[in-house]
C-alpha cells in the first residue's frame, strides 16, 4: 500500500470557497483522488482534497505554527478579540 500524506477523510461541515487551479494542478489533483480512492476502496471526489491538503500543508509549516503561536502569547489590547481558530 502506498504511503499517501493524506488518509481517510473527515466529514465536517464545510465553507464554500472558489479558486482558480491551474490545468496541470487539476489533472495532478484527479489522479491523487484516483489513488487514494483505490488505496481506500471508495471513490474520492477531488475537490473534497483541497481542505484536506491545505490542513496538512499548514499543520506541517514550522515557520507558521512558530508565529500563529507567538501571536496567540501576546498580550491583546482592551477591547479587541483573540485570534479564532478556523
Amino acid at each position: 500500500m502506498a504511503k499517501l500524506k493524506l488518509g481517510a477523510l473527515e466529514d465536517d461541515k464545510p465553507v464554500k470557497l472558489a479558486v482558480e487551479l491551474s490545468a496541470a494542478l487539476h489533472r495532478d489533483l484527479i489522479a491523487y483522488a484516483e489513488i487514494l480512492g483505490r488505496e481506500s476502496g471508495k471513490a474520492v471526489e477531488p475537490a473534497k482534497l483541497v481542505a484536506p491538503m491545505i490542513e496538512r500543508f499548514m499543520a506541517t509549516d514550522r515557520e507558521f505554527s512558530k508565529l500563529r503561536h507567538a501571536a496567540r502569547s501576546r498580550p491583546q489590547p482592551a477591547g479587541s478579540a483573540p485570534p479564532k481558530d478556523g
